[in-house]
């Protein structure tokens, strides 16, 4: 067989993400598309801001000589300064475009800081639950996944990080706001987290770089502030991905930063850019960088997802569904109310509604649903969702 078997092993493991798209799929064929309620994936049906068509057009109209050529591997200046700038505003911290490697999308950044970093049998923590496929970017790089579980909001246990931290630890990578829970790790917690891996940067005489993936950064709810993580660690740093802000998921734009202060900044900045080619990427595309200098300010309507999260919680809710109130991204993690959570979300499709077994956030027990879509879907689950509620006595 040509197959790897470790690519074998994981193609048969997979994404429930994915299975739970490709049997909506299924399920639209047989019922038609408005009798299936996808609340499975996390692709926004929005379409982006009015400045992203102003701006294309504004391009098109007036094409520059050489636009589509290769560029440095590290994105176009002005775009890397632009991003520079918005952080710059953001945490009151001076980054420039040295710290900026524009890259495709989060997924192709994370892959690109694992290439950097790890070497074969190196350990990666991840925070349970936590998006299913950074397993499978750290195993691409011969890296070790370690899970730290959360408690019961879905906060890091630090006390079993601090035992889990040891000398083959390069890095942690988390999400806040967090997929699949929509939990935002607050500033209380980033203080205790930076304490714990200053104490560890001395006992290991090196620091363990701390890594956010920020795809849901500008989608928070109830006027939570964010705390950035440049903010309490130097040795930090992010991935971030316009396909949520923006609407954007199939351009496939985002980009690395990097703390100023960073342990060896430099170096790591060299290797991201190193990476970034020989991972095949090359740079990140072309028009999309042109695009997104332009709009580092901009998001599409938090109101309108506020309202999409307060539809669903409130009615779910009064169903006897249990549940963090989301405080951002645009999912929602309740309990299953069998033990077996692939087992109930397997039932719902008795109702044509597709979400995704907590199994595959590495958190059991619970079931993600996406709440970014057209509202006649939302509303369409509710009957669904009662009558599993009912048949489950939670009412």
């Amino acid at each position: 067989m040509l197959l790897s078997d470790n690519t074998k092993k994981r193609m048969q493991s997979g994404s429930f993400i994915r299975k739970m798209f490709e049997e909506g799929n299924e399920l639209k064929k047989k019922y038609g598309e408005d009798n299936v309620f996808d609340l499975s994936i996390g692709n926004p049906t929005f379409e982006p801001p009015p400045e992203f068509h102003s701006h294309i057009r504004k391009f098109i109209d007036n094409p520059r000589s050489g636009i589509h050529r290769y560029m440095e591997n590290a994105g176009y200046l002005e775009t890397r300064a632009s991003v520079a700038r918005q952080l710059s505003k953001e945490t009151g911290i001076k980054f420039s475009e040295n710290d900026i490697v524009m890259t495709v999308g989060s997924a192709g950044a994370i892959n690109v800081v694992m290439k950097t970093l790890l070497n074969p049998g190196d350990e990666v923590i991840l925070f349970a639950p936590f998006f299913s496929e950074f397993d499978n970017y750290i195993d691409n790089h011969g890296g070790k996944v370690i899970i730290v579980p959360t408690d019961d909001s879905f906060i890091p246990r630090l006390d079993i990080l601090e035992s889990t931290i040891n000398p083959r630890t390069k890095a942690i990578l988390m999400n806040s706001p967090n997929n699949p829970t929509g939990v935002v790790y607050d500033h209380n917690f980033m203080v205790k987290l930076a304490d714990l891996l200053n104490k560890k940067e001395e006992e290991l005489s090196r620091p363990v770089i701390l890594i956010n993936d920020e795809a849901y950064r500008r989608l928070i709810y109830d006027n939570i502030e964010f705390p950035h993580i440049f903010k309490y660690y130097k040795n930090s740093v992010t991935v971030n991905s316009h396909s949520k802000d923006l609407a954007l998921p199939g351009e496939r734009i985002g980009h690395i930063a990097i703390h100023p202060e960073c342990f060896e900044h430099n170096e790591l900045v060299a290797g991201f850019i190193f990476s970034n080619r020989i991972l095949g990427f090359v740079n990140a595309p072309a028009l999309m960088q042109n695009i997104v200098k332009h709009m580092q300010g901009v998001t599409i309507s938090i109101e309108t997802y506020q309202k999409k999260r307060d539809f669903m919680y409130s009615n779910l809710v009064k169903m006897g569904y249990q549940m963090i109130n989301p405080q951002g991204a645009f999912y929602m993690f309740p309990k299953s109310p069998t033990e077996d959570d692939l087992s109930f979300v397997t039932e719902l499709h008795e109702w044509n509604i597709l979400t995704v077994p907590g199994t595959g956030f590495g958190r059991p027990g619970y079931f993600r649903l996406a709440y970014c879509v057209d509202d006649k879907i939302l509303e369409g689950s509710l009957p669904g969702f009662e009558k599993a509620a009912r048949k489950h006595k939670l009412i």
